[in-house]
């Protein structure tokens, strides 16, 4: 093992790193968009909730040279000052917004944004690998448009990944669970034939009870988390992947209360009714929270995230450094051996990411 310098404004910061790791973040958006695209936004959705019609907009313009300042100078210029070698990426979560708007609404601005961030992944395909989200909408199953704009993103744009709503109402939760086989089969049957994860990302919420990151983000990883334990979808799809964000809600921490669950309704051990099919990031962003997932999960299902930029931008004053720097944490926790490292920053985002693959090859060229 070797020391690796990497800058940090002015500061040198010695990490403990194996030359050989190369480190995927599988959990980036493209919150930087230039204004335009949210003014677009505001005008569809301010539009329809006038009329019920779907808008007939122009698409803003975007240059090329707007998403390359927009990504220069912050998730790419982080990226290198923390050592990530690749991200996936994808649109800004919180702005799916699958709870406003219609179908017609919500496919025209998921088409704009997975676009801009393919555009994004072919301007600088070094640094960045392409997921979508989805034109999900409350009320209605998840299907042609949906699976129409799935296919389009993996098979056209190379998208490994796409990003799934359990509760497109935002906050509400008024659409059926995942284990509802009428309602969300479909598309587990096409992820499957895709050979694409997809991860629980809820949207913005409308709901004044749950602040969107604080509460809502946590709230649908821990319900999500659930459902599939008390379901029969891991039996059904038995290569079904998905990754749980946010370190997976507040799973890592009631870990025993799952477990007991399990073992109270007869279900077998979670090693055997989750685990090969459920995964969870690493966007913790305090050393203990780090630490706890590294002690309770096994490593084979963390992938490390960092959520760059998200939720949390600032500094934590009580470190000096950046909350969301992950993998500060991941490096100084005491269950952070070479081996767990391994898996935790690459071996185990290619085994989840089959669709990484060569993109991998490509940057070994």
């Amino acid at each position: 093992m070797s020391i690796v310098l990497y800058k940090k404004g002015e500061e040198e910061l010695q990490r403990p790193h194996e030359e050989t790791i190369m480190l995927i973040d599988i959990h980036g958006h493209f919150t930087t968009l230039p204004e335009s695209v949210s003014s677009f936004r505001n005008a569809q959705i301010d539009t329809f909730d006038k009329t019920g019609l779907a808008p007939d907009i122009a698409l803003p313009e975007v240059s090329d040279k707007q998403i390359t300042d927009a990504l220069e100078s912050n998730q790419i210029r982080v990226m290198k000052e923390r050592g990530v070698d690749l991200t996936v990426f994808s649109p800004k979560a919180s702005a799916m917004d699958h709870h406003r708007g219609n179908e017609q609404t919500n496919v025209v601005w998921t088409k704009l944004c997975n676009d801009l961030v393919h555009r994004a992944c072919l301007l600088f395909p070094q640094h960045f690998v392409g997921a979508c989200q989805l034109p999900q909408v409350s009320g209605q199953p998840p299907r042609d448009a949906v699976i129409e704009e799935l296919r389009r993103c993996v098979t056209e744009q190379g998208c490994v990944a796409a990003n799934l709503n359990p509760d497109p109402s935002g906050g509400y939760w008024l659409d059926p669970p995942l284990s509802d086989k009428a309602w969300w089969y479909p598309l587990f049957e096409e992820l499957v034939a895709l050979d694409v994860p997809a991860m629980i990302h809820v949207t913005g919420s409308c709901n004044p009870h749950f602040h969107t990151t604080a509460t809502h983000y946590i709230n649908a990883d821990t319900t999500a988390f659930v459902q599939f334990l008390t379901s029969t979808i891991f039996q059904d799809f038995p290569t079904l992947k998905f990754v749980i964000p946010h370190g997976g809600g507040a799973v890592p921490f009631h870990w025993g209360r799952y477990r007991g669950l399990a073992q109270d309704m007869g279900l077998p051990d979670l090693s055997e009714k989750v685990l090969k099919n459920v995964f969870f990031d690493t966007c913790v962003y305090h050393q203990a929270g780090i630490d706890l997932m590294l002690k309770v999960l096994p490593s084979e299902n963390i992938l490390f995230g960092s959520e760059i930029f998200g939720a949390i931008k600032g500094v934590d004053p009580t470190t000096g450094h950046y909350f969301d720097d992950v993998r500060r944490y991941v490096d100084q926790s005491e269950h952070g051996t070479p081996a767990v490292r391994q898996q935790i920053f690459s071996s185990n985002a290619q085994r989840v990411y089959p669709r990484l693959k060569p993109f991998l090859a490509c940057r070994a060229c």
